[in-house]
C-alpha cells in the first residue's frame, strides 16, 4: 500500500516530452507552424520548442534509427494543455490549415475538451483543455471521465475569432499529461504507482491505467490498446525521453531513494534522477526550473 510519504509532491507536473525523429527540419516546420509552438533554441542536431519560454517538445535528430514496429511500447501521445479555449481553437484552426489530414478524432471527457492529431513521423498528438477542477465528479477515489462526442466545427465556431484565427499564438501551453502504450497494466501500475509514487486517478480493467498526482485527472496513462504483451523497446524513433517536474531537490532525492530501494538502476547527476521504466520508456524527475 502507497503511503503518503511514498507519493510524489501534490506540486509535481509535466516537463517536456523528448522525441528522437528522422527529419529534424520537416518535424521543427510542422510543431512551430501547425502545431503554433515557438523554437526556443535549435543547435546542431537538437531543437526544443514551447510557450512562454516552457519547452513542449524537443527533437532530438537521430536520422540513423529505424522507425519504431507496429505494436511495440512507446509513445501514445503527448498531450499540450492551453489556458483557454480560445487558444486550443486557435491552435486546432491552424492544424486543419496547416497539416490537413493529421486530425484522428475529438472527445469531450467531462474533465477537458480534446482534439487528436499525428505528427508527420507518427507521434500521437492530444491539444486539450481542462475545465475547472470545480466541475470533475470524483466517485470512490475514481475521477469520472468519458468520451463523449465532440464536434470539431461546432468547437470553432464557438471559441475561434478572427484575430486568434490570424495570430494563433494565444496565451501559455505546456505539456499536460503524457500517455504511453505499454505491454501490461498491471506492471505499469507496479512502477508507476507503487515506486514512482502516483496516485491512480482511474482505471478501464486491464486496458488503461490514469494517475496523477495532487489530485489532477492525469499526469501519466498506460494503456495496452495497440501493444498488449509488448516487451522492452529497441532503440527506434519516437519516443526519447518523459520529463517529470517536482518542486525541489529533496523531492528527487526520495524518488531516488524509493527507486534504488525497490532494486531500481538509476542515474543521478544531482539535479535529476533518470530511470527506465519496464518497457525502456526513459523517465527523467528534475526540478521545475
Amino acid at each position: 500500500m502507497t503511503t503518503i510519504q511514498d507519493l510524489l509532491s501534490p506540486a509535481t507536473g509535466m516537463g517536456a516530452v523528448t522525441l528522437r525523429v528522422g527529419n529534424l527540419d520537416t518535424m521543427v516546420d510542422f510543431y512551430r507552424d501547425a502545431v503554433t509552438l515557438d523554437v526556443l533554441s535549435q543547435d546542431g542536431e537538437l531543437a526544443v520548442l514551447g510557450r512562454g519560454g516552457t519547452p513542449v517538445v524537443i527533437l532530438m535528430h537521430a536520422p540513423e534509427l529505424k522507425s519504431a514496429e507496429p505494436r511495440q511500447a512507446g509513445l501514445y501521445h503527448t498531450a499540450i494543455l492551453f489556458e483557454s479555449e480560445a487558444a486550443l481553437a486557435a491552435t486546432v484552426y491552424s492544424m486543419a490549415q496547416r497539416a490537413p489530414g493529421t486530425f484522428t478524432g475529438s472527445a469531450d471527457h467531462l474533465v477537458s475538451k480534446a482534439f487528436y492529431f499525428n505528427d508527420p513521423e507518427g507521434n500521437g498528438i492530444e491539444l486539450y483543455w481542462d475545465r475547472d477542477r470545480t466541475e470533475w465528479s470524483w466517485a470512490h477515489g475514481q475521477i469520472e471521465m468519458a468520451t463523449l462526442y465532440l464536434d470539431p466545427n461546432e468547437f470553432l465556431e464557438a471559441n475561434l475569432t478572427e484575430a486568434t484565427a490570424a495570430d494563433p499564438r494565444v496565451g501559455g501551453a505546456s505539456v499536460g499529461h503524457v500517455h504511453l502504450s505499454v505491454g501490461d497494466v498491471d506492471t505499469a501500475r507496479e512502477f508507476y504507482v507503487d515506486r514512482l509514487g502516483f496516485e491512480t486517478t482511474t482505471m478501464f480493467g486491464n486496458q488503461a491505467l490514469f494517475v496523477s498526482a495532487g489530485g489532477y485527472h492525469h499526469h501519466m496513462a498506460m494503456n495496452v490498446w495497440e501493444s498488449k504483451g509488448a516487451g522492452r523497446r529497441p532503440l527506434a524513433l519516437g519516443l526519447g525521453q518523459v520529463e517529470i517536474m517536482v518542486p525541489t531537490l529533496d523531492e528527487v532525492a526520495a524518488v531516488n531513494e524509493r527507486l534504488t530501494h525497490f532494486g531500481m538502476q538509476t542515474q543521478d547527476d544531482g539535479r535529476s534522477v533518470t530511470v527506465s521504466d519496464p518497457w525502456d520508456n526513459i523517465v527523467k524527475i528534475t526540478v521545475a526550473a
